[in-house]
Protein backbone atom coordinates (compact mmCIF):
# COMPACT_ATOMS: atom_id res chain seq x y z
CA UNK A 1 0.00 0.00 0.00
CA UNK A 2 0.91 3.19 -0.90
CA UNK A 3 -0.52 7.07 -0.17
CA UNK A 4 -2.61 8.24 -2.87
CA UNK A 5 -0.93 11.19 -4.59
CA UNK A 6 -4.23 12.59 -6.24
CA UNK A 7 -6.44 15.31 -4.83
CA UNK A 8 -9.31 13.95 -6.50
CA UNK A 9 -10.82 10.14 -6.70
CA UNK A 10 -10.46 7.92 -9.28
CA UNK A 11 -12.55 4.47 -10.01
CA UNK A 12 -10.57 2.74 -7.23
CA UNK A 13 -9.29 5.01 -4.62
CA UNK A 14 -10.84 7.81 -3.14
CA UNK A 15 -8.36 11.25 -3.40
CA UNK A 16 -6.97 13.19 -0.94
CA UNK A 17 -10.09 15.88 -0.89
CA UNK A 18 -12.51 13.88 0.02
CA UNK A 19 -10.83 12.22 2.92
CA UNK A 20 -9.72 15.30 4.45
CA UNK A 21 -12.97 16.44 4.60
CA UNK A 22 -14.43 12.94 6.05
CA UNK A 23 -12.34 12.93 8.01
CA UNK A 24 -12.85 16.15 9.31
CA UNK A 25 -16.43 15.54 9.21
CA UNK A 26 -16.17 12.53 11.34
CA UNK A 27 -13.60 14.32 13.98
CA UNK A 28 -16.07 17.32 14.39
CA UNK A 29 -19.11 14.74 14.79
CA UNK A 30 -17.30 13.31 17.61
CA UNK A 31 -16.44 16.28 19.57
CA UNK A 32 -19.48 18.55 19.01
CA UNK A 33 -21.81 15.93 20.63
CA UNK A 34 -20.26 15.63 23.95
CA UNK A 35 -19.45 19.52 23.91
CA UNK A 36 -22.96 19.54 23.34
CA UNK A 37 -23.61 17.86 26.54
CA UNK A 38 -21.13 19.45 28.64
CA UNK A 39 -22.61 22.61 27.23
CA UNK A 40 -26.07 21.53 28.84
CA UNK A 41 -24.59 21.41 32.25
CA UNK A 42 -23.35 24.56 32.21
CA UNK A 43 -25.24 27.53 34.12
CA UNK A 44 -25.59 31.48 33.64
CA UNK A 45 -22.44 32.14 36.24
CA UNK A 46 -20.37 29.22 34.72
CA UNK A 47 -16.94 30.92 33.28
CA UNK A 48 -17.76 28.31 30.40
CA UNK A 49 -20.76 29.59 29.92
CA UNK A 50 -19.71 32.12 27.34
CA UNK A 51 -16.89 30.24 25.56
CA UNK A 52 -18.21 26.92 24.98
CA UNK A 53 -20.99 27.90 23.24
CA UNK A 54 -19.68 29.96 20.87
CA UNK A 55 -16.97 26.72 19.94
CA UNK A 56 -19.85 24.56 19.82
CA UNK A 57 -21.20 26.92 16.81
CA UNK A 58 -18.48 27.60 15.49
CA UNK A 59 -17.11 24.20 14.73
CA UNK A 60 -20.83 23.84 13.77
CA UNK A 61 -20.69 26.46 11.39
CA UNK A 62 -17.28 24.76 10.26
CA UNK A 63 -18.79 21.61 9.79
CA UNK A 64 -21.83 23.12 7.00
CA UNK A 65 -19.34 24.30 5.05
CA UNK A 66 -16.93 21.96 5.01
CA UNK A 67 -20.23 19.72 4.14
CA UNK A 68 -21.67 22.30 1.40
CA UNK A 69 -17.89 21.64 -0.46
CA UNK A 70 -18.19 17.78 0.29
CA UNK A 71 -21.52 17.66 -1.53
CA UNK A 72 -20.49 19.98 -4.33
CA UNK A 73 -17.51 18.40 -4.79
CA UNK A 74 -19.37 14.57 -4.53
CA UNK A 75 -21.41 16.12 -7.85
CA UNK A 76 -18.40 16.25 -9.76
CA UNK A 77 -15.92 13.83 -8.61
CA UNK A 78 -17.95 10.58 -8.15
CA UNK A 79 -16.56 7.94 -5.25
CA UNK A 80 -14.68 4.52 -6.18
CA UNK A 81 -16.51 1.74 -7.40
CA UNK A 82 -18.07 -0.03 -4.60
CA UNK A 83 -15.73 -3.17 -3.60
CA UNK A 84 -17.03 -6.37 -4.44
CA UNK A 85 -19.54 -7.75 -2.05
CA UNK A 86 -23.53 -8.83 -1.54
CA UNK A 87 -25.89 -6.57 -3.30
CA UNK A 88 -27.79 -5.93 -0.08
CA UNK A 89 -24.58 -4.71 1.62
CA UNK A 90 -23.93 -2.50 -0.96
CA UNK A 91 -27.57 -1.51 -0.64
CA UNK A 92 -27.17 -1.25 2.81
CA UNK A 93 -23.90 1.18 2.86
CA UNK A 94 -26.09 3.28 0.30
CA UNK A 95 -28.68 3.90 2.48
CA UNK A 96 -25.60 4.44 5.37
CA UNK A 97 -24.49 6.86 3.61
CA UNK A 98 -27.64 8.92 2.60
CA UNK A 99 -29.13 8.56 6.18
CA UNK A 100 -25.91 10.11 7.39
CA UNK A 101 -25.57 13.25 5.23
CA UNK A 102 -29.31 13.99 5.96
CA UNK A 103 -28.41 13.78 9.99
CA UNK A 104 -26.41 15.63 9.60
CA UNK A 105 -27.60 18.48 7.69
CA UNK A 106 -30.87 18.04 9.60
CA UNK A 107 -28.19 18.51 12.73
CA UNK A 108 -26.92 21.54 11.41
CA UNK A 109 -30.30 23.03 10.25
CA UNK A 110 -31.66 22.84 13.69
CA UNK A 111 -28.45 23.87 15.84
CA UNK A 112 -28.77 27.14 13.52
CA UNK A 113 -32.70 27.50 14.53
CA UNK A 114 -31.68 26.93 18.54
CA UNK A 115 -28.79 29.96 18.04
CA UNK A 116 -30.89 32.10 15.95
CA UNK A 117 -34.39 31.87 17.78
CA UNK A 118 -33.98 35.01 19.65
CA UNK A 119 -33.09 36.78 16.03
CA UNK A 120 -29.35 37.26 17.31
CA UNK A 121 -26.45 36.26 14.63
CA UNK A 122 -24.49 33.59 15.41
CA UNK A 123 -20.47 35.04 15.99
CA UNK A 124 -18.05 32.78 14.03
CA UNK A 125 -15.25 32.62 16.46
CA UNK A 126 -16.13 36.41 17.74
CA UNK A 127 -14.51 36.94 14.60
CA UNK A 128 -17.82 37.30 11.89
CA UNK A 129 -21.26 36.99 12.32
CA UNK A 130 -23.63 34.17 10.70
CA UNK A 131 -26.93 36.43 10.49
CA UNK A 132 -30.68 34.98 12.16
CA UNK A 133 -33.31 34.48 9.56
CA UNK A 134 -35.50 37.01 9.63
CA UNK A 135 -38.16 35.86 10.88
CA UNK A 136 -39.05 33.29 13.58
CA UNK A 137 -41.72 30.61 14.77
CA UNK A 138 -43.17 30.12 18.12
CA UNK A 139 -41.14 27.99 20.49
CA UNK A 140 -38.69 27.91 17.86
CA UNK A 141 -35.40 27.06 20.19
CA UNK A 142 -37.42 24.42 22.24
CA UNK A 143 -38.41 22.67 18.67
CA UNK A 144 -35.02 23.10 17.42
CA UNK A 145 -33.47 21.89 20.54
CA UNK A 146 -35.14 18.34 20.50
CA UNK A 147 -35.21 18.03 16.85
CA UNK A 148 -31.39 18.62 17.35
CA UNK A 149 -30.85 16.42 20.41
CA UNK A 150 -32.74 12.97 18.79
CA UNK A 151 -31.41 13.84 15.48
CA UNK A 152 -27.69 14.19 16.29
CA UNK A 153 -28.18 11.45 18.66
CA UNK A 154 -29.34 9.22 16.01
CA UNK A 155 -26.39 10.94 13.66
CA UNK A 156 -23.81 9.83 16.69
CA UNK A 157 -25.03 6.31 16.59
CA UNK A 158 -25.29 5.72 12.95
CA UNK A 159 -21.72 6.96 13.01
CA UNK A 160 -20.64 4.46 15.31
CA UNK A 161 -22.02 1.84 13.26
CA UNK A 162 -20.26 3.00 10.51
CA UNK A 163 -17.33 2.84 12.15
CA UNK A 164 -17.67 -0.43 13.49
CA UNK A 165 -18.72 -1.66 9.71
CA UNK A 166 -15.73 0.05 8.25
CA UNK A 167 -13.25 -1.70 11.17
CA UNK A 168 -15.13 -5.42 10.14
CA UNK A 169 -14.08 -4.53 6.45
CA UNK A 170 -10.73 -4.11 7.41
CA UNK A 171 -10.55 -6.97 10.23
CA UNK A 172 -12.56 -9.81 9.04
CA UNK A 173 -13.29 -9.60 5.30
CA UNK A 174 -9.55 -7.78 5.23
CA UNK A 175 -10.68 -6.25 2.28
CA UNK A 176 -9.24 -2.14 1.06
CA UNK A 177 -12.26 -0.02 1.96
CA UNK A 178 -11.01 1.42 5.42
CA UNK A 179 -7.61 1.93 3.32
CA UNK A 180 -9.13 3.96 0.50
CA UNK A 181 -10.87 6.06 3.13
CA UNK A 182 -6.89 6.68 4.90
CA UNK A 183 -6.32 8.10 0.94
CA UNK A 184 -4.02 4.05 0.51
CA UNK A 185 -3.81 2.67 -2.54
CA UNK A 186 -2.66 -0.37 -3.79
CA UNK A 187 0.89 -0.16 -5.84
Amino acid sequence: MVLNHKLTNDEHSYGWGPVIMHWLIALAIIGLYPLGWYIETLDYYDPAYRTIPVWHKSIGIIVAMVLAVRLIWRSFNKPPAPLPQPKKMVIAAKIAHALLYLLLLITLISGYLISTADGRAIELFNLINIPALPFAIDNQEDIAGLIHFIVATILISLAAIHAIAALKHHFIDKDITLKRMLALREE
